[in-house]
């Protein structure tokens, strides 16, 4: 079939064919981003907390109505924490003040050298009388664990000074200390100036992602102190499971804080899987949303090509007709109708993947979004040359069904 006949009668009615282009050019350049996007996403809420079988640890939250003298709280914080240690099933506990993706928690700023004007970096601070590493799960990569003499014992309503030692991430070590070698026995500084307090590295763990778990490597930028402190109404713990009796462990730590307590409590737990869930609600809404929009394009664009080209046959019957009587056979017509469309397509693809190349550069810049990988282009101009097949299939059916004897009729 030789192309310059459908080319002529495509220029001779431009208006349908440039507008089923642009329809073509417009789905292409948003289905391409908008996958992206949703694989991106996606890519981000699977990413490893750092955490070690992160189903199987649990937030314990105990809350007293009467706070009580530094002494009583000491003591009611080893209690509490003895008596979740007894529970059947439980493997670790530690006090934890926040926790990964809980979108709550602890943030200060990190210095090298007390004469910095800006901090070096922003971080999380988890703060435990016990061991993190042990409980989470971390991976010590290098250095040590904190010792028991380590633990400063403090009154939050008296001073806020005690940390002496760190486990940094290693994320963070290379912010600190850029292709410095081991940042262990490393000084940094809370916050700059004169008075800032003073730390020492003790060991580096491979992943510990902060409560915000931000997407940028910030969200990776965490350290862990030592410290056992009172000044609240609230004892905060975190719980290591045996695998698969999370729920059970649960029930029963509950049960036996209040039968410990000699007072009403308040005590709430939650799960990883919970803080989880929450902190990429809204990332699983975007990424539905995107997809469904997806959806409608396509299925608004198979709606353009399938009217244009129903159109075009009842414009056309007569002339169909004619070249029928004349010998052309179904396949004929069917495959004009065919190579027609896959001209109009291939317009709307090539004009596609520039807009969609401009899309994802306006992305980049402003939302710092990855760039456009080529797959997508590919992958985006495959699905409307079959989707336009598709479409215009019936309708060219339609045409190569027309009998020739319709070239015998007046109207």
């Amino acid at each position: 079939m030789e192309i310059r006949p459908i080319l002529s009668a495509l220029l001779r009615n431009k208006t349908g064919p440039i507008l089923v282009a642009v329809q073509v050019a417009l789905s292409l350049a948003i289905l391409a981003n908008a996958l992206h996007i949703v694989q991106v996403r996606q890519a981000v809420s699977a990413r490893e907390s750092g955490l070690a079988n992160e189903q199987d640890v649990v937030a314990l939250q105990i809350r007293q109505l009467q706070a009580g003298s530094h002494e009583e709280q000491l003591a009611n914080q080893m209690r509490y924490g003895e008596t979740l240690r007894a529970v059947p099933g439980v493997l670790s506990v530690a006090t934890s003040w926040q926790m990964p993706l809980s979108r709550s928690g602890n943030y200060t700023s990190l210095s090298v050298s007390r004469k910095q004007t800006t901090e070096s970096a922003t971080v999380s601070v988890y703060r435990s009388a016990d061991s993190l590493i042990k409980t989470w799960g971390l991976q010590l990569v290098e250095g040590r664990d904190f010792l028991p003499g380590e633990v400063p014992i403090i009154d939050q309503n008296v001073t806020d000074e005690g940390n002496t030692v760190a486990i940094i991430t290693r994320p963070l070590a290379q912010r600190l200390w850029p292709d410095s070698g081991s940042p262990i026995g490393k000084t940094f500084y809370f916050g700059n100036g004169d008075t800032a307090r003073e730390g020492r590295v003790v060991g580096v763990i491979e992943k510990l992602q902060t409560p915000g778990a931000q997407i940028a490597e910030t969200g990776e930028f965490s350290i862990l102190v030592p410290l056992r402190a009172t000044g609240g109404k609230s004892f905060n713990y975190t719980l290591r499971a045996e695998p698969g009796q999370l729920e059970r462990v649960m029930k029963e730590a509950e049960a036996a804080v209040r039968g410990k307590s000699a007072l009403p409590v308040i005590v709430r737990l939650r799960t990883m899987d919970e803080f989880r869930t929450t902190r990429y609600r809204a990332d699983k809404a975007l990424a539905w949303m995107l997809l469904t929009v997806s959806v409608l394009l396509l299925l608004i664009t198979a709606s353009g090509i399938v009217g244009m080209a129903s159109l075009w046959v009842t414009q056309r019957r007569k002339q169909i007709g004619v070249r029928r009587a004349l010998g052309a056979r179904r396949i004929d017509i069917l495959r004009y109708f065919l190579t027609e469309n896959f001209i109009i397509t291939s317009a709307g693809i090539a004009a596609g993947v520039l807009l969609a190349l401009g899309l994802n550069q306006l992305l980049v810049s402003q939302l710092e979004l990855a760039r456009l990988p080529a797959g997508y282009l590919v992958g985006g101009a495959v699905i409307f040359w079959v989707l336009g097949v598709i479409a215009v299939y019936g309708p060219a059916w339609r045409a190569a069904s027309i009998s020739p004897a319709t070239a015998t009729r007046t109207a």
